[in-house]
């Protein structure tokens, strides 16, 4: 069984415009035809996540997928980043409440469903959007990597196939979903994050790094620890370089990942937002595998230097979801 307007051979090629064309169509079809009956019924929160096996791929993954991204954790019970990464994903799945599915896949059960997707090593996770399929990461990630992953999925879910996600019935929900519910943070952290801000002060950046990552080791999605972390991190970067070398490297090696890395760090320190953006932006564009990601991940830690309200950052992920996507 080949899953239909996938191309297994390294990256998957979402740049078919024919077959993306015929897809969103599909897609937008099967929306109208679901509103002249009234509109979709909402759905459990256990429709969230969902075991697929071989057999059940076609109308579990494939057709589903016209109505709402769904991600694909490739998975197996001796993975133990698997056993790391699976609980996340599950959480953000109920977290993002219909935007999109988690569909798991066990590949000691599914051998099959592994050869055709390329999987090399486990934990591995792939998208399916209107039936075009293409790889988001693999191996454990940072939870807020993995959010930034989801975002730009989600946008070009809607951008480009209209897929605004699913309704969800939240008082279908049993025990096990509400034990899933986030609890309060553990703050308040004032303490830390004023000896953090005063480190970040001192140039003192490796204590700073260290107090921000005290305060999201309890609380992760503390806004102000993330924002202060990125900073910390990037003045740490930028305070051992040689901005002339620096520039010299990234002129004479347009397509070298580090050398524009480094280059983007200088270009933000320095106020240059957009030209920072941009430039990580075509080097993605122009580069493949690890690379890429290394180059893709250094992008979203620049984004959260700058902070999502950012209009610049919206732009930058615009631009960056046309190059991966």
């Amino acid at each position: 069984m080949q899953p239909r307007n996938m191309s297994m051979s390294g990256v998957v090629d979402l740049a078919a415009v024919k077959a993306a064309g015929e897809a969103k169509v599909k897609a937008e079809q099967a929306r109208a035809e679901s509103a002249r009956q009234g509109g979709p019924a909402a759905v459990p929160p256990s429709s969230l996540v969902i075991d697929v096996d071989e057999a059940g791929f076609e109308n579990d993954v494939l057709q589903r997928s016209a109505e709402v991204p769904v991600v694909i954790d490739f998975w197996a019970e001796w993975c133990e980043p698997c056993k790391q990464l699976g609980p996340l994903l599950e959480r953000l799945a109920h977290e993002y409440n219909g935007r999109f599915v988690l569909a798991k896949v066990d590949v000691d059960a599914n051998q099959m469903l592994m050869q055709q997707f390329g999987i090399q090593g486990i934990p591995a996770v792939f998208a399916v959007v209107a039936g075009q399929a293409l790889p988001l990461f693999q191996g454990a990630a940072p939870e807020s990597q993995i959010r930034e992953t989801l975002d730009q999925l989600i946008q070009v879910g809607e951008e480009r196939f209209g897929l605004t996600g699913i309704a969800v019935d939240r008082d279908a929900a049993g025990p096990e979903v509400a034990a899933q519910a986030p609890e309060a943070p553990a703050g308040p952290y004032d303490a830390l994050l004023e000896a953090a801000a005063q480190a970040l002060d001192a140039n003192d950046f490796a204590g700073a790094v260290q107090a921000y990552k005290n305060v999201l080791s309890d609380d992760p999605a503390n806004s102000e620890a993330k924002l202060g972390l990125a900073q910390a991190e990037l003045l740490g970067r930028v305070q051992e370089m040689d901005p002339n070398q620096v520039r010299k490297d990234a002129a004479e090696n347009p397509g070298d990942a580090d050398a524009q890395i480094a280059a983007a760090d200088l270009d933000l320190v320095g106020g240059h937002v957009e030209d920072a953006f941009g430039r990580l932006v075509e080097t993605v564009r122009r580069n493949f595998g690890d690379d890429r990601d290394r180059v893709r991940v250094r992008l979203l830690e620049l984004f959260e230097v700058i902070g999502p309200d950012d209009p610049r950052v919206g732009a930058a992920r615009t631009a960056l979801a046309r190059v991966l996507f």
